[in-house]
């Protein structure tokens, strides 16, 4: 009887365990992409560390985004190509890992092509290969004191991007003895029929031309005395913009760290002219794409069909000041919104508007308008607008444990103040007031992009960005304004991920 007794109560003892190691296993299930901060609308890795968007190119109705990726920890270390597609720019499938370091380096950014026309002649069967272009890293090289440890090199697809093979003769740009010698961006250029390479060499960017991906000859360098120095050039991007009126220019994106215009990592753009060999501008201002913290080494997407007619862009959302010690744990670092590139011409000026992609309205659950100097907010996935403004306004978000995240615009400038905004004690530099000259535009409307750890703020349609991470402690629930009569229109936002 006693033995019965025991093992009846062994029984229920282990039945009890395991239930109870079955429901927490469930919970955590239940917490994947939805622990604290965790943004619900913008990309982020399943787990640990991420930064720079590479390889992002469009085929066969699905956008492809490869990033900087190390599987095995929550900050920065040897990089792979991480990888995820879309059908509409907002929802992303998380593919397995693309290119992984081998004996030649670590995988660094780079960029993805269709090679329609199989000039590489890499293809095989009816589809033209994607081909990858990519900084190898040799960390063996850099610790020895080499000066030649970062080469180039490619890999192609033959699946839509499911597998890689790399090329057996990589690399196909060796280095000419520069410690900074990477980012390679590649693009097609009809005018000449060749592919153009822009890559980050130190404090310039050079070009480099192809008839086949394979075989690169130098062209020339960009680097005008006026730019913006501050600290290393990385992250290239060069493509054609045109204007309301049919007027093409084109654009170099540069981003630069650190030295941006709020401390650390920032892009700054030119506009000019590229003849297939040598870009030229004639402007003499530096012009920086977003005036926040965190957008940094943002490039487009290539190959997305001429019908379409966006160029669209994507940032890694974060500075390297402080993105290895930003408080998350599962993942580290998150995309900004997808945004499409407009060209504005102004009298004799040219400046670049960014715009949210217009795929983002899919997310809006609902809607509600408010009136008054204090408006209620029940959720931190949201989108906020506001239109008809004109002076100076000043906007508070905040909730009852004392955050607050104060944006005031007095004359000509915007300053957006995080010094109380939440958490802050995991960087030195973290808690500040950042500042958004206006140039003599006056605010006329505002869209915010609030997503639990971050504010994208774009004022008059784009023509001025401030993006910004945030910590709160708890969400904020209330929003008060101060020198704005326009009503706010409040759209609760849906998660991508299903929670």
């Amino acid at each position: 009887m006693n033995t019965r007794i025991s093992t009846l109560l062994l029984f229920i003892s282990i039945t009890f365990f395991q239930a109870c190691s079955q429901k927490e296993t469930v919970v955590e299930e239940n917490r994947e992409f939805d622990e604290q901060f965790r943004p619900q609308y913008h990309f982020s890795p399943p787990a640990n560390w991420m930064n720079d968007p590479n390889g992002m190119v469009y085929f066969d109705g699905e956008y492809h985004l490869f990033y900087q990726y190390y599987p095995d920890g929550n900050v920065w270390g040897p990089m792979h190509w991480g990888h995820a597609i879309s059908t509409d720019l907002i929802h992303w499938e998380h593919l397995p890992i693309a290119i992984y370091p081998d004996e030649l380096g670590w995988i660094f950014s780079g960029s993805a092509v269709v090679d329609w026309e199989n000039t590489s002649g890499l293809g095989t069967g009816n589809q033209p290969p994607m081909i990858a272009i990519y900084t190898y890293h040799l960390d063996s090289g850099e610790k020895a004191g080499r000066d030649d440890y970062q080469t180039q090199g490619i890999a192609y697809s033959n699946d839509k991007g499911r597998t890689w093979t790399k090329y057996e003769n990589n690399p196909v740009l060796a280095n000419p003895g520069i410690k900074d010698f990477r980012d390679p961006k590649v693009t097609w250029h009809e005018e000449s029929e060749s592919w153009i390479m822009s890559l980050a060499v130190k404090d310039k960017i050079s070009f480099y031309t192809s008839s086949n991906l394979l075989e690169w000859t130098y062209q020339s360098d960009f680097n005008p005395e006026w730019a913006a120095y501050g600290g290393v050039w990385e992250c290239p991007d060069l493509f054609p913009l045109t204007t309301e009126t049919g007027e093409e220019k084109w654009i170099l994106l540069v981003s630069i760290n650190p030295g941006g215009p709020n401390g650390g990592s920032a892009t700054q753009y030119f506009v000019g002219d590229f003849d297939g060999k040598v870009f030229t501008t004639e402007t003499t201002e530096v012009k920086w794409l977003d005036y926040g913290a965190d957008n940094y080494a943002g490039v487009t997407w290539s190959d997305v069909p001429k019908e379409d007619g966006r160029r669209l862009f994507l940032g890694w959302m974060s500075n390297w000041l402080y993105a290895n010690e930003v408080p998350t744990e599962v993942w580290r670092s998150a995309m900004t919104v997808p945004r499409s590139l407009e060209l504005m011409k102004n009298g004799d000026d040219y400046s670049i508007a960014s715009r949210p992609v217009e795929e983002l309205e899919k997310l809006r659950e609902s809607t509600k308008e408010q009136e008054g100097d204090l408006i209620s907010l029940t959720s931190d996935v949201l989108e906020i607008e506001m239109k008809s403004l004109g002076g100076d306004f000043k906007m508070t978000f905040s909730n009852d444990q004392g955050d607050k995240l104060v944006i005031d615009k007095t004359d000509d400038l915007v300053l957006f103040d995080r010094s109380q905004a939440g958490l802050k004690d995991f960087s030195d530099v973290f808690a500040a007031v950042h500042n958004v000259p206006l140039k003599g535009v006056e605010v006329k409307d505002i869209r915010i992009f609030l997503d639990r750890s971050s504010i994208e703020i774009f004022f008059n349609d784009g023509k001025s960005v401030i993006t910004e991470l945030i910590f709160p402690t708890s969400a904020y629930t209330e929003l008060s304004l101060q020198g704005m009569d326009s009503k706010v229109e409040i759209h609760l936002l849906k998660s991508i991920w299903g929670n």
